[in-house]
C-alpha cells in the first residue's frame, strides 16, 4: 500500500471491508470497537459506494484482507482489477499470533485467496501473485512485472517511501503497523532464524497446501 500510494496517479484506500468483516464474523480483533464506531460496516454499501465509486485519480489501490471479503455478492470483482500478495505461512504466523494469540487458517485468509485465485481464472483474469519473499529479493525487478501484469506503468518513486504514518493508514494502524511506520524501502529479505512456535504446527499444516497452490503461480525475483 505504501509503495503504490507515491505513485502520481493512483489513491490508496486501506482494507475498506475490515468493519464489514468485523460485524459479521465477530471476530475479536485489537480495536474491535474503534474500527466499528470509525468505518461503514454494511459492506454491500463500501462495494457499492467506495470500491466502485468516484476518484480524483485514473488508478485507486484498494488494500484487501482477503478473509474481509464475507457475506458479500462477489460479483464486484469482475468490474476491478487483482493483484494476491502471500507470504510463507513458516514467516507470516509468528507475526500473525502477536495479534491474534489463538490463529486458524481462515485468519491467514490463504485457503480464501486459493478460492479467490480460482474464481478469478474462471473470469477470465490472471491477477499477478506477490510473494513476500521474492519482492524483497528484487523489489524493483518484481514491481516492475507486476505493474505490467496491471496495466499500469512503473515508478521509481514506489521503491521509497517517508517513515512514519501515512493519512490513508486505517485507525487501526496502531495496533498493526509499528514496524511499517520505521520502514523507508522494501527491507532485505533476511530468512527467520528464531525456532518456529511447536503449537503452531498443526495450524502451518493446514496453510503449507494452500500456499503451495499460490506460490506455483507467483511472480519471480530475477536475482
Amino acid at each position: 500500500m505504501y509503495s503504490f500510494a507515491q505513485r502520481p496517479d493512483t489513491r490508496v484506500v486501506d482494507e475498506p471491508l475490515y468493519a464489514h468483516y468485523l460485524r459479521v464474523s465477530g471476530a475479536r480483533h485489537p480495536g474491535r470497537e474503534e474500527v466499528l464506531a470509525g468505518q461503514d460496516s454494511d459492506g454491500a454499501r463500501v462495494v457499492r459506494d467506495l470500491i466502485l465509486g468516484d476518484f480524483d485519480r485514473p488508478v485507486v489501490f484498494f488494500k484487501q484482507m482477503a478473509h474481509h471479503l464475507v457475506d458479500l455478492d462477489l460479483s464486484f470483482l469482475q468490474e476491478t482489477i487483482h493483484c494476491l500478495l502471500i507470504r510463507d505461512p513458516e514467516e507470516m504466523l509468528p507475526s500473525l499470533v502477536q495479534q491474534i494469540p489463538q490463529p486458524r487458517l481462515e485468519d491467514t485468509g490463504l485457503s480464501r485467496q486459493v478460492d479467490l485465485l480460482r474464481r478469478l481464472h474462471e473470469l477470465g483474469q490472471e491477477p499477478p501473485v506477490l510473494d513476500a519473499r521474492e519482492l524483497l529479493l528484487d523489489p524493483e525487478g518484481v514491481l516492475r512485472q507486476v505493474c505490467a501484469a496491471l496495466g499500469i506503468f512503473f515508478v521509481e518513486a514506489m521503491l521509497t517511501w517517508n517513515p512514519g504514518p501515512r493519512p490513508e493508514d486505517g485507525i487501526w494502524a496502531r495496533y498493526w503497523y509499528h514496524n511499517l511506520h520505521r520502514s523507508t524501502t522494501f527491507e532485505r529479505y533476511v530468512r527467520k532464524t528464531t525456532p518456529f512456535p511447536e503449537r503452531l504446527r498443526p495450524l502451518l499444516q493446514e496453510c503449507r497446501p494452500c500456499y503451495d497452490v499460490l506460490y506455483q503461480a507467483a511472480i519471480r525475483s530475477q536475482r
